[in-house]
């Protein structure tokens, strides 16, 4: 069986969620699978260097076309070229994301959705992120693939519901959590206090920075516990994202704007030094299709603070404290508790090495093969 893949996500500068998700999931695929063959296809005007995978299964098709011109004319309007025609047949090809596309109908499809917040919520969307979520016309385009893959139940929810497609069309795929360990690079003892001045106890928040991740009002959670005593940083982990006027403007105001510590993007082999020395993850989302952050927090026995909404109840289950997130109040009381009780803290580790047990990328790239191989044996 032949095997395309649409990697554009991976063509990201600064890997994030979905191109995190996108090179696991192929690592895993092409450890895994012995008998199939994949092709890779991607677009790109510059010269880019895709991640280093498993080079031997792995046939690449690039065309080089201004991305403008190939997603907007060529795969909205005309319809064309064929992506699986592209790269010379395929009995399946894959879209580990929304994206522009076009293939014939000889070949089974199957794409990935990870979240509908730009349906649920357009308004935590700038205007040219929307623009393009309304040209993907994703109610549309959806109905041409034979197969949907949720990242979550809620997820599958959300794509019944205001896609309006079969439940049985949908299927739900967890992704995995990768062993960060394996590749731990080893860092000073005082590298974080000399690199970003943090040199004290901090509340953690990993996430790109738009209004979906509801800094806002985890700043005024923050403000809160500082006037009541409570002696920490806040340090927040992620690239500007969008529409971030508000989060900047609170943080300005904020009287302990010194101990709010915005890192920025961060490469994944630093992830486990600020996961490993932070006291809890905060992560009071006003959405979320799956949720890495807090997953991760708990692979380094990190406890973990997180909304009640959305997917997160269903992933993270009783390993977490979840507050409402329109509450600041709430996630106040759920942090201090997490500070001041060390009893507490140690259940929620035990809790949370229990939980990430759930969540294998070795069990999810072997799903997704038992997919695309039941699919291939349809006529």
């Amino acid at each position: 069986m032949k095997i395309g893949i649409d990697v554009r996500v991976l063509l990201d500068k600064n890997y994030s969620g979905v191109a995190n998700f996108s090179f696991y999931l192929l690592k895993n695929l092409l450890k895994i699978d012995k008998s199939n063959t994949y092709s890779f296809f991607y677009n790109s005007f510059k010269s880019i260097e895709l991640p280093n995978l498993s080079e031997d299964k792995i046939e690449i098709t690039k065309t080089r076309y201004p991305n403008k011109l190939f997603n907007y004319f060529f795969q909205k309007i005309f319809n064309f070229p064929k992506l699986d025609k592209i790269i010379g047949q395929s009995d399946i090809f894959y879209f580990p994301h929304i994206n522009f596309s076009s293939f014939s109908n000889k070949t089974k499809s199957v794409i990935t959705i990870h979240d509908l917040s730009f349906l649920r919520y357009p308004e935590f969307f700038s205007f040219r992120k929307n623009l393009w979520h309304r040209a993907i016309n994703i109610k549309k385009n959806i109905n041409k693939f034979d197969k949907i893959v949720a990242v979550s139940q809620n997820t599958k929810n959300d794509i019944v519901e205001l896609l309006k497609v079969p439940e049985e069309k949908v299927e739900v795929i967890y992704p995995g959590l990768p062993d960060y360990q394996a590749d731990n690079k080893e860092w000073p003892d005082d590298y974080l206090k000399t690199k970003y001045g943090i040199n004290s106890e901090y509340i953690l928040c990993f996430g790109t920075i738009e209004p979906r991740k509801n800094i806002v009002g985890l700043i005024s959670a923050y403000d809160l516990l500082r006037d009541k005593g409570l002696n920490c940083l806040l340090v927040i982990v992620g690239a500007w994202g969008w529409k971030t006027k508000e989060v900047k403007k609170k943080w300005q105001s904020s009287k302990y704007k010194d101990d709010i510590k915005f890192i920025g993007y961060i490469d994944n082999e630093l992830k486990p030094l600020f996961y490993n020395q932070a006291t809890v993850l905060a992560y009071p989302s006003f959405y979320e299709g799956f949720g890495f952050p807090p997953l991760e927090a708990m692979y380094f026995n990190l406890p973990v603070v997180a909304s009640n909404v959305s997917s997160l109840p269903e992933v993270l289950g009783n390993s977490a404290i979840l507050v409402n997130p329109d509450k600041p109040q709430d996630l106040v009381e759920a942090l201090e508790l997490v500070f001041k009780d060390e009893n507490l803290r140690n259940r929620m580790k035990i809790l949370g090495k229990e939980r990430i047990n759930k969540f294998s990328w070795l069990d999810t790239a072997q799903k997704y093969l038992n997919l695309f191989n039941k699919l291939n044996s349809k006529e």
